[in-house]
């Protein structure tokens, strides 16, 4: 098949979800498929990048996009505008006009747009299109914006209700919208009864799998969370880790180190010094590094309260065969069992319990990693995501 994609970033480097979910896909759908790739950049260092990318791609459009997002213009556009804010900033002239000339000259047999935002680039055409929806966005939004002091909160709520409206609208334009979890399809169903989705999940990276679990030393245990800071999640959760979950740790398991690492982790986070904590800053394009600290690691733990998509990082713990605790919400989508392959916690003390259970009982620690592992392996690696996918572009193709 010959497919258009559409991505609002450039997928290399690995630093962020989206980039590791599509890089992922361009690997395994290359193999049977003809792919040309349009991805937004911001910078000029960015298109370094590209080269990387050749060896799946037939051919690959850079559009650029404006470099910051808290620009007057783009500020004045959004408040002045029907459109929401993350629209604006992530539209790109560029990227409308490079669609239109392809769509015009070469023939596809699908457009597959990553993230509802990209839609605004394809102007009404034939070619089925695939949406697919690494989160809900406007519930994303919504959350942090509950956050916010009261007075600052009514510019927000009707960017909210812009960007509701417009994820709205393009799951209409589309052919087929694709979620990464079932509560996402849950969420758009709810919404949009009439809205035909399917889901495609998040899977973790061939890199984090471990071939055998072999035991591993817990008497000193290393407590992880692992996230890029650029991401408002991921600062939400470390803060909570040490602010409300480490005290509790600390008090059970006098000899704990934990482990805070990503992106812009020391400075998004600016947290209190402590012998017990460690901030580790990762470039984005520092794959090893990633693989070493997982491995280096005794447990994952992911205080996780914000909405949306499947949580690549939980999943790579999952492979790397490092038992996890995490939210009920951070969960959501993976089809885990508490108990069986992670353990649930919504509290500090629940954290702090269940961490002291799991590292207190070998047989119990090796069981939750045994069986993760195997559970990932089984539904979440990327050869088989992309198998999935090629169905589902062979379906709406039929239906053209």
């Amino acid at each position: 098949m010959k497919i258009l994609m559409l991505t609002p970033y450039l997928p290399y480097p690995p630093a962020s979800g989206g980039q590791i979910r599509t890089l992922n896909l361009l690997k395994y759908l290359s193999k049977n498929n003809e792919i040309v790739l349009i991805c937004l950049y911001k910078n000029e260092k960015e298109k370094k990048y590209a080269s990387y990318l050749e060896t799946f791609c037939k051919k690959i459009y850079l559009c650029k996009r404006p470099e910051k997002p808290w620009q007057p213009t783009i500020i004045l556009r959004a408040i002045f505008s029907p459109l929401p804010f993350l629209i604006v900033r992530n539209y790109s002239d560029d990227a409308r006009k490079t669609v239109e000339k392809l769509l015009k000259n070469e023939r596809f047999d699908v457009i597959h747009a990553e993230t509802f935002y990209i839609m605004p680039h394809i102007h009404a055409t034939a070619v089925p299109i695939l949406l697919v929806e690494q989160t809900i966005e406007y519930k994303v939004y919504q959350h942090f914006t509950n956050s916010f002091p009261f007075f600052i909160r009514p510019f927000f709520y009707l960017d909210i209700l812009k960007l509701r409206s417009w994820e709205r609208h393009y799951w209409k334009k589309a052919s087929l919208v694709a979620t990464v979890s079932e509560a996402d399809t849950r969420i758009i169903s709810a919404i949009e009864p009439s809205i035909r989705s399917v889901v495609i999940p998040n899977g973790a990276g061939d890199e984090m799998f471990i071939k055998k679990i072999n035991n591993k030393k817990i008497s000193t245990p290393k407590i992880l969370f692992m996230g890029n800071f650029f991401w408002l999640q991921n600062i939400e959760a470390a803060k909570y880790l040490i602010h409300h979950i480490f005290p509790h740790l600390l008090r059970l398991i006098p000899d704990i180190q934990v482990v805070i690492a990503g992106q812009e982790a020391r400075r998004k986070l600016a947290l209190p010094l402590d012998p017990h904590i460690e901030i580790i800053d990762i470039d984005p394009d520092d794959t090893p590094m990633v693989k070493k600290i997982y491995h280096d690691s005794t447990l994952f733990i992911a205080p996780i309260f914000g909405p949306g998509g499947t949580r690549l990082k939980i999943l790579a713990a999952m492979a790397a065969g490092i038992p996890v605790v995490a939210t009920k919400v951070g969960i959501e989508g993976l089809g885990v069992i508490n108990g069986e392959h992670v353990v649930i916690a919504n509290s500090p003390a629940e954290f702090a319990n269940a961490v002291k259970t799991i590292l207190s009982d070998h047989s119990f620690y090796n069981t939750l990693r045994r069986k993760a592992h195997a559970l990932v392996r089984q539904k979440f690696s990327w050869m088989a995501i992309a198998r999935q996918l090629e169905v589902v572009y062979k379906n709406i193709t039929k239906k053209r």
